[in-house]
């Protein structure tokens, strides 16, 4: 992909992939024939993990650049890993373990406005990599214990977002009805139209 543009199509980034490693891959998308990546700069980044429920715990001040280049690297590494495994190729995880040496996180309880308590996991952030552990670990659970029928790219021609088909049936072909599903069904309805004529 070489024509990118920032957050502005259709509220993306998505979450809609049932799996938070493909989410992350999600962050570049092809939609209406263009593609976007939707992490332009390191505040992007920090705002994906924020949106992604990632509790970080120590702000990143620095708005260098380290942060987005980390992430997009782990991006195109994770997606290099998942094709390669969907094809039923063996991968090298070692580019990956990198990321997860740095993992570093805890435990944390935490209260909601209702008073409901729930744990979660914080992630510290001595460097950009540290922020990006939660994902390199949910890269390695799908990797390594995935079920690989189930994760599957859209099948719309024009759409390049991956889920993972937690579907009752498994029968799960598109991102999601909103974004590809319904324009299917609206292309199908207009050649039919248009044949009737």
């Amino acid at each position: 992909m070489t024509s990118t543009s920032s957050i502005t199509n259709r509220g993306g980034p998505w979450f809609l992939a049932e799996q938070i490693a493909l989410d992350f891959m999600n962050t570049v998308a092809i939609t209406d024939k263009v593609a976007h990546d939707f992490l332009q700069t390191d505040a992007d980044v920090l705002h994906w993990l924020h949106k992604a429920g990632i509790e970080i715990q120590v702000a990143l001040h620095d708005p260098s650049g380290e942060l987005l280049l980390s992430a997009r690297t782990l991006r195109e590494l994770i997606r290099s890993l998942v094709e390669r495994k969907k094809k039923g190729q063996q991968f090298d995880p070692d580019g990956l373990n990198e990321y997860l040496r740095k993992n570093v996180s805890h435990p944390k309880i935490i209260t909601d406005s209702e008073g409901t308590c729930q744990v979660i996991r914080c992630f510290e952030t001595a460097s950009p990599a540290h922020a990006l552990g939660a994902i390199a670990e949910a890269a390695a659970k799908l990797l390594t214990e995935g079920n690989f029928e189930y994760v599957r790219q859209c099948e719309h021609p024009d759409c390049t977002l991956w889920f993972y088909d937690r579907t009752k049936a498994h029968k799960r072909r598109w991102c999601s009805m909103a974004l590809c599903g319904n324009r299917i069904k609206i292309a199908k309805f207009r050649q039919k139209a248009a044949a009737d004529k």
